[in-house]
């Protein structure tokens, strides 16, 4: 009876641990705000490409933040009248902030609010997918091809597609501007315009837990359900993707307690007490890194972890001052490296003052 009884628990505690996740694809990945880091976590069909409906919007979010005047009143066209779904129901001649476009196309996926947008900073909608599709290169999303700025299909069934790595990628670099995050994690908005006013409550159901940071819902009857979120947990910054999957909700929560249980975030260079040892060239010199570096392993990978200096050892071939990089390393592979600079030492006025002499004086001897 006893092994029985041992048998039905470890049964039950494998199952709790599995966390059996309902997507055709998905990930979970490391997005450090201060650096350029973007580890998986975990992961299946990360590179799989599928249709992304709405999840599209997270693309022409963060193009207008850099490319658009917020403030800018921008005036309803007909070209809401070629969009249908999900809608802020605009109005013809109404004419209302980009800013608010923007957190009523994130909050409640108008397809109109992403329409007018995308008209607004390119003047087509040609236009702007050109631009989505740059911005897509330029970040390394190698398998994402964007045909407008809402999501929806085109007549003759093309879409919007990508992958969960690459959504992941794109979610990391919005991310890392502070307008994006304030718009992805608001829960209620009020926006008025020449017409009316209107309040928003976002459509992401997991805002209500503390630790969630944003997100934006997708659908079409081809898509399917497709959903990025994001979190901070334990100092860790994590972005999940999920591509086509009916319990996506529940998936994102095990996902994250799924990285809450194994993997841990620590510091592993600050740059207010980075001090190495250094050859006789750089003895008496002051170097620094311009980053802390934080990176999220697993528990049990702590011990795996080192940390190599490389430093130019030829003061000549200094470039803007770079003269090496921390390079850390987990189980002997590369993981991430950090700059290391040398600080110019500040010249007194008496050796300013010597050092113009000798250069007007050598121009008059010449």
């Amino acid at each position: 009876m006893k092994k029985i009884i041992i048998i039905i628990f470890y049964f039950f505690a494998l199952k709790v641990n599995t966390y059996a996740i309902s997507a055709s694809s998905y990930i979970v990945m490391d997005i450090e705000y201060n650096i350029d880091n973007n580890s998986v976590l975990k992961g299946s069909n990360i590179n799989e490409q599928h249709l992304i409906a709405s999840i599209s919007k997270i693309m022409t979010c963060i193009i207008a933040i850099e490319n658009g005047d917020l403030e800018k009143v921008v005036k309803v066209d007909d070209n809401i009248l070629k969009t249908v779904g999900s809608s802020i129901y605009l109005e013809i001649g109404e004419k209302i902030k980009l800013k608010d476009l923007l957190y009523g196309m994130m909050m409640r996926s108008g397809n109109d609010a992403a329409t007018m947008i995308a008209i607004d900073i390119s003047g087509s909608m040609d236009k702007f997918s050109k631009m989505m599709n740059e911005y897509a290169e330029k970040l390394g999303m190698k398998n994402t091809y964007f045909y407008n700025s809402h999501g929806l299909e085109e007549k003759d069934g093309s879409g919007n597609k990508s992958s969960a790595y690459d959504m992941a990628l794109l979610t990391s670099y919005a991310m890392k501007n502070k307008i994006f995050r304030d718009i992805f994690i608001t829960k209620n908005y009020t926006a008025k315009s020449n017409k009316k006013t209107y309040s928003w409550q976002n459509k992401n159901k997991l805002l209500k837990y503390n630790y969630i940071t944003g997100g934006k819902t997708g659908y079409t009857k081809k898509a399917k359900r497709t959903l990025v979120t994001t979190a901070d947990i334990d100092n860790m910054h994590l972005v999940v993707v999920t591509l086509n999957d009916s319990n996506d909700w529940q998936d994102h929560l095990d996902l994250y307690n799924y990285v809450k249980q194994k993997y841990i975030n620590i510091n592993i260079l600050n740059k207010n007490s980075f001090n190495i040892a250094r050859d006789v060239i750089y003895l008496n010199e002051k170097l620094y890194i311009k980053k802390n570096v934080n990176l999220t392993l697993k528990k049990n990978e702590l011990d795996k972890l080192k940390i190599k200096y490389y430093l130019i050892n030829n003061k000549s071939i200094i470039n803007n001052r770079k003269i090496g990089t921390a390079s850390i390393y987990l189980d002997n592979k590369l993981i991430y490296s950090e700059p290391i600079y040398l600080k110019q030492k500040k010249q007194n006025i008496k050796n300013k003052f010597k050092q113009l002499i000798e250069k007007v004086f050598s121009k008059i001897i010449y």
